[in-house]
């Protein structure tokens, strides 16, 4: 039996992987950034690390409310390098989902009217953009940043340095409900 949303469901599980393999690699990111002293770096490879696994639940939660099933998979083997050079790989994937792989993803939810595909990409490309925005911050910074608290939306994973005066600005979620991490 055919589902309408094949392609849609084909590229959440797509972007599921791509969300557990950043989740984890920004954890063993953050060991690194730790080591060598950098405390706010360390701090942002955590939030994104808590952001990319709120993008992959969302995401688990678009292929089992469109009728699929998530794939198995292994994560990827990590070798983390320097600071410098993992907040370089970092922006890399980053722009690479901002520019690419979720605009592709979106027009395909939207051409198969996948809605709760679009919802949760929508949040993800947005997130990753900021996302992006950080990690450039920090490497144009490096060894310079004061260690800030960082700050999750539980909803939509974005990622604050500064909390926005009452919502977040891609979901609306409360900043009464945002997770401080540590």
């Amino acid at each position: 039996m055919s589902n309408a949303f094949s392609k849609t469901i084909e590229n959440l599980n797509a972007a599921f992987q791509g969300e557990s393999n950043a989740s984890n690699r920004y954890q063993i990111f953050a060991k690194t950034a730790d080591a060598e002293g950098h405390a706010f770096v360390a701090r942002l490879f955590r939030a994104a690390s808590r952001a990319e696994a709120l993008h992959r639940d969302s995401h688990k939660a678009a292929i089992a409310a469109l009728g699929g099933e998530v794939k198995a998979f292994a994560l990827d083997e990590v070798k983390p390098g320097s600071t410098a050079e993992n907040l370089k790989a970092a922006i890399a994937g980053e722009v690479h989902e901002r520019d690419v792989m979720y605009p592709e993803f979106l027009a395909v939810a939207k051409e198969e009217g996948a809605r709760e595909a679009i919802r949760t990409m929508t949040f993800a490309l947005k997130v990753e953009a900021q996302h992006a925005a950080l990690y450039q911050h920090a490497l144009d910074n490096l060894g310079k940043l004061a260690d800030v608290p960082v700050y999750v939306c539980p909803i939509c994973g974005d990622t604050f340095v500064e909390l926005p005066a009452k919502s977040c600005p891609v979901c609306g979620a409360a900043v009464e409900k945002f997770e401080k991490i540590a």
